[in-house]
């Protein structure tokens, strides 16, 4: 007999079947008329669509997917009345620091698959064996293999009440937590509820804005106000996601369930061409096989609800800012986050830059926490 809270070795092993079903009805696909000459004005194009379809039926192998993941250890326990599968490589160096790294969505725990080398084993990639670190990198409740959610309210602050459980029932009495997207998000509120425990918080965007007094707006620069500009064009132009799956994610699920390609149509429309076609494939793969476009949805409309918190987070924080991604502003990030101490605007990456990027992503985790240690 075994207890809820054990650790239980896991696997990836998607039945030959469930390969063959989306084979099918990706070939059986009736993909929508287009209007001529409008490019992406009305959303995800055609011509996306249909050449990472024709790669995922033609191309793409899942099964190799399986190998690199199952290359690396994996578990799954139940925190919360919660299914959680996670990565768990530990570090051959004895003094490694712990680190717990956050995914977001459309991504999944395959955003962290670059790095895991590097920071678990430094002196194997060049680096300094004195700055590696062991890694936990979890899939979020509802996403991928932990999920579907069968409870309402798993927000970002239940999710980090599960972090916090999932890093102590690993042993970790002191630990880092990391994110990207959503993660960024969780992340902080990880260091919020296990203070005690968590030595910093290292983030790639810091989602901080206006609260709409007019006074924080009067004297921005030139720089924070084209930040505010990207923002606004973002959630005039691309943020329908957001507000659908805040709203409505079960109206939406109908459709993402019943057809692979509406789902990679979906997610797809976020990716775009910044990432490698693969990358893409094998996040809406996970989405897919798992059934969880559903449960996913949801974290939006559960964040939605969530009453913010009212004072400003205290553990150190930390923020690698890329070009080609969600630009931060400062004050505001001051704001609610009193401990920021760590601010980098990296030269390359974007939204994914632990996959873009990773050597720059590593070296920025390195600095962080090694004024921590």
């Amino acid at each position: 007999m075994t207890n809820s809270s054990d650790i239980r070795p896991f696997r990836i092993d998607v039945p030959q079947a469930e390969l063959d079903d989306l084979a099918d009805r990706i070939r059986r696909t009736r993909f929508p008329d287009e209007l001529p000459g409008v490019g992406a004005d009305y959303g995800v194009t055609k011509e996306y669509v249909r050449r990472l379809a024709d790669r995922w039926v033609g191309g793409y192998e899942w099964r190799a997917f399986e190998r690199r993941v199952n290359a690396y250890p994996q578990f799954t326990t139940e925190i919360d009345g919660q299914n959680v599968h996670f990565l768990h490589v530990r570090s051959p160096e004895p003094d490694a620091l712990p680190l717990i790294l956050t995914h977001g969505w459309p991504g999944s725990f395959v955003e962290y698959l670059d790095v895991l080398g590097p920071l678990t084993n430094p002196r194997a990639h060049g680096g300094d064996p004195a700055r590696a670190f062991h890694v936990v990198v979890p899939s979020v409740p509802g996403f991928g293999f932990s999920g579907p959610t069968t409870q309402t309210g798993w927000n970002i602050r239940r999710v980090a009440a599960a972090w916090a459980e999932l890093m102590s029932r690993l042993g970790y009495e002191r630990y880092g937590a990391v994110g990207n997207d959503g993660g960024s998000m969780i992340s902080p509120e990880v260091g919020r509820v296990d203070s005690e425990h968590v030595v910093g918080v290292h983030v790639t965007q810091i989602f901080s804005f206006p609260t709409g007094d007019p006074a924080e707006l009067r004297d921005l620069t030139e720089q924070e106000t084209a930040a505010l500009a990207h923002l606004q064009w973002f959630w005039e132009k691309m943020g329908a996601f957001n507000t659908l799956q805040a709203q409505q994610p079960q109206t939406l699920a109908f459709a993402l369930q019943d057809s692979p390609v509406g789902q990679l149509a979906w997610n797809g429309q976020l990716f775009g061409d910044a990432v490698d076609d693969d990358f893409v494939l094998d996040n809406v793969s996970v989405y897919w096989l798992t059934g969880t476009a559903a449960s996913a949805a949801r974290f939006y409309y559960e964040n939605e609800r969530l009453e913010r918190a009212g004072e400003p987070t205290t553990v150190p924080i930390g923020l690698a800012m890329a070009p080609n991604d969600f630009q931060t502003i400062r004050r505001f990030a001051e704001r609610d986050h009193a401990n920021l101490v760590h601010w980098t605007e990296l030269e390359r990456g974007g939204h994914y830059t632990a996959h873009q990027a990773p050597e720059v992503y590593v070296e920025d985790l390195r600095a962080f926490f090694g004024k921590l240690r």
